[in-house]
C-alpha cells in the first residue's frame, strides 16, 4: 500500500480541522499535546495533524478497518504515533490501555473513506460491481449480505426508511425480499432502481444511495455507537480541550447536534420540570452554534465534500 496519504484518501474540511487544532494548542508550538483522530481511514487528516503537532505530542489513530491501519506509514511528522485497531465506541479503554488519562482534542470523520467506496470489494458503492459486503471491521460476522438476504420485509422497511431517511422503503424492501437470494452489489443496485418511480432522479438522485446509506448503517452499527462515543470522548479531554466531528448525513448531524446541546446544558429535567432534578452539570461550550461547511472551492475539486458538516466543542 502506497504512502501518500492524501491520494488513499482525500481529507474534508482539512484546513479547518487543523486551524481547530491550532486553536486547541493556543500558539504554544512546543506543548506536548495529545491528539486522537477516531477515525483514522485513509489517514489524511491524521498526516496533516501528525505534521502539525510539536516533536514531543502524541497523535492517536484509531480505526477498525485493517486496511487503515496497514496504512499508517503514511503518517509523517516528528511527533510520537499510536496506531490502535479498535472501534472508537471504545475511546475511554483504549487510552486507558495506553496509560493515557486525558487528551487535548479528539477528531473524528465520520464518512466512508474514499479508497472504501472505490475499492469494489468492500461492496460500498452502488455504482460499482462487488459483493455486498460493507463491512468496515471485516472481521466482524454481519456483513450487507445477510441484511439483505435475512432481514423480513418489515425490518429492512424500519432501516431503510429510518436510517436512509428512504420515502419508498416499503416497495424497494418488497422487491429485495422478492428477488433473493441477491448476491452483489450491481445486482442490489438495479432492484432498488426497479423499485421506484423513474422520476427519482429528478429529485433524490441515484435511486440506490439512501437504500444503500442505511444498509451500511445497520451493517456497522454507526448511528449506536455515536451517541457513546461523543458523551465518552468529553469525559476523556482536558479542561480547554476540543472535540470535533464531520457528518455526513443528518441523521448523524442530528445526532451530534443534540448531544453536544445536552452537554452544553446545566439541567436536562423537562421543560414543565418545576424543579432541576437531575443534577446535570454542563461539561461543553459549543464553539459551532451553526455547522462548519466545505467551500465551493473544496466541493469543486472534491464532491465527496458536498455533504461534509463540522461541529466542535470545548470542554469545559
Amino acid at each position: 500500500m502506497g504512502c501518500d496519504a492524501m491520494k488513499y484518501h482525500t481529507p474534508v474540511l482539512l484546513k479547518e480541522v487543523i486551524n481547530g487544532l491550532d486553536e486547541c494548542i493556543g500558539g504554544e508550538v512546543t506543548a506536548p499535546k495529545i491528539v486522537v483522530d477516531a477515525t483514522a481511514g485513509g489517514m489524511g487528516h491524521s498526516s496533516a495533524i501528525a505534521k502539525t503537532l510539536a516533536k514531543n505530542g502524541t497523535l492517536i489513530c484509531i480505526d477498525r478497518d485493517i486496511d487503515a491501519i496497514a496504512n499508517k506509514d503514511c503518517v509523517k511528522g516528528e511527533c510520537k504515533k499510536i496506531f490502535v485497531r479498535d472501534n472508537y465506541v471504545n475511546i475511554s479503554n483504549i487510552l486507558r490501555v495506553e496509560g493515557i488519562d486525558k487528551v487535548d482534542m479528539i477528531f473524528a470523520d465520520l464518512g466512508v473513506s474514499s479508497h472504501q467506496i472505490d475499492d469494489q470489494t468492500r461492496g460500498f458503492s452502488y455504482t460499482k460491481d462487488g459483493p455486498l459486503d460493507m463491512r468496515m471491521d471485516r472481521d466482524q460476522k454481519r456483513d450487507a449480505y445477510h441484511v439483505v438476504n435475512n432481514y423480513s420485509i418489515e425490518r429492512l422497511t424500519k432501516i431503510i426508511s429510518e436510517y436512509g431517511e428512504e420515502r419508498y422503503a416499503k416497495q424497494i424492501a418488497t422487491a429485495i425480499v422478492a428477488a433473493r437470494p441477491v448476491k452483489t452489489t450491481s445486482e442490489l443496485s438495479k432492484i432498488i432502481t426497479d423499485a421506484v418511480p423513474k422520476s427519482y432522479y429528478k429529485t433524490g438522485g441515484h435511486p440506490a444511495k439512501r437504500t444503500f446509506q442505511a444498509i451500511r448503517i445497520e451493517v456497522n452499527d454507526e448511528l449506536v455507537n455515536l451517541e457513546k462515543f461523543i458523551r465518552d470522548s468529553v469525559e476523556c479531554l482536558k479542561p480547554n480541550g476540543r472535540i470535533m466531528i464531520i457528518t455526513f448525513h443528518s441523521l448523524e448531524d442530528r445526532i451530534v447536534k443534540q448531544i453536544f446541546k445536552d452537554l452544553s446544558l446545566n439541567c436536562v429535567c423537562p421543560p414543565k420540570t418545576p424543579k432541576c432534578i437531575c443534577g446535570h452539570k454542563r461539561s461543553l461550550e459549543i464553539l459551532t452554534k451553526k455547522p462548519v461547511l466545505p467551500t465551493e472551492d473544496e466541493i469543486a475539486g472534491n464532491p465527496r465534500a458536498a455533504s461534509a458538516k463540522l461541529r466542535m466543542g470545548v470542554k469545559i
